[in-house]
C-alpha cells in the first residue's frame, strides 16, 4: 500500500471547486457538517491568499445558509507565524490533528471483561446506538443532532461503514464507527459515556475492530493536544504526522 496520509481520511464531502492553491469540498446532504464542508489548501497560503480565499468561501457557505467556513492546510506543515496571529485577531479555532496507524496484530491484546459486551449494531441494538449519538451531537446544536440521525441511518445500510456498540452489564456505554477503505479501516468517533469509562470499554471496543479487521491498517486521527493521543501512543499506534485546521462560525 502506498504511504498512508491524511488523504486516506475519509469525509463524504465532493469537490465543487479546485486550484492551482486548494480543493473546495461540500456535502450538499449534510450542510452543518464541518468535516465534509471545507476547504483544503494543496499548499500553505500567504496572508493575502487566505484572506482572499477565507471570503470566496465565507460567501459560498453564505449562500447556501451555512454558518461556518473551516480550511484545512498541507500535512506535516505549520502554518507561518503571520497566518497564525491573523487567526487569533479574527476569531479563528485553530488546531492540529495527529494521524496514526496500527496493524491488528501489533494491537496489545485486551483481556475480556465479562461485564462487557461488544457487537455489531443490528435492528435490535439501532435505537441504543443512535440515541447515544444524539447525545454526542446534540452539544453541536438540536438541528446539527436530528440531521445526523439521517447520516446515521443511511451508514446503516452501507456495508463499507460499520457501527459498533459496547454494552456495560446490559446498558449501553460506548460506540464507535469504522469506515473500511481498501487496505484501510479507519477508527471514526470512539466514544464511552463518562460514567462507564476507565473500565476498558475504549480498549475493548478497539480491539473488537482489530479482531474483525486481520487483513487491514488500521488507522485514525486524533486531536494533538488532547488525552486520547496519549492513549494510542500506550497501545502501540504509530505517529504518521500532523495537520493544521481552523475553523470560524458566524453567529
Amino acid at each position: 500500500m502506498c504511504k498512508i496520509s491524511f488523504d486516506h481520511i475519509y469525509h463524504a464531502g465532493e469537490v465543487v471547486a479546485q486550484s492551482d492553491l486548494y480543493v473546495h469540498y461540500q456535502n450538499q446532504d449534510m450542510l452543518l457538517q464541518y468535516n465534509s464542508n471545507f476547504l483544503h489548501f494543496l499548499r500553505m497560503p500567504s496572508l493575502e491568499e487566505f484572506e482572499q480565499t477565507a471570503a470566496y468561501l465565507h460567501d459560498f457557505h453564505s449562500r447556501h445558509g451555512q454558518h461556518h467556513v473551516k480550511f484545512t492546510f498541507p500535512q506535516n506543515i505549520k502554518p507561518t507565524e503571520e497566518l497564525i496571529k491573523h487567526f487569533i485577531e479574527n476569531n479563528y479555532n485553530y488546531r492540529y490533528l495527529e494521524l496514526f496507524t496500527i496493524k491488528p496484530s501489533e494491537f496489545p491484546c485486551v483481556e475480556k471483561d465479562s461485564n462487557i459486551s461488544i457487537q455489531f449494531v443490528t435492528e435490535n441494538e439501532y435505537m441504543d446506538y443512535s440515541n447515544l449519538k444524539y447525545q454526542q451531537d446534540v452539544l453541536f446544536g438540536s438541528e446539527f443532532a436530528k440531521a445526523q440521525r439521517d447520516v446515521y441511518k443511511k451508514d446503516f445500510q452501507n456495508p463499507n461503514k460499520w457501527q459498533i456498540v459496547s454494552y456495560f452489564r446490559g446498558n449501553i456505554s460506548g460506540c464507535v464507527d469504522v469506515i473500511i477503505g481498501k487496505g484501510t479501516a479507519e477508527i471514526d468517533n470512539l466514544f464511552v459515556l463518562e460514567e462507564y469509562r476507565k473500565q476498558g470499554i475504549g480498549s475493548m471496543l478497539q480491539q473488537f475492530v482489530m479482531d474483525h479487521c486481520p487483513d487491514k491498517l488500521v488507522i485514525l486521527v486524533a486531536d494533538g493536544e488532547d488525552t486520547p493521543r496519549e492513549m494510542y501512543i500506550k497501545q502501540r499506534y504509530c505517529y504518521r504526522g500532523f495537520q493544521y485546521e481552523v475553523q470560524k462560525v458566524y453567529l
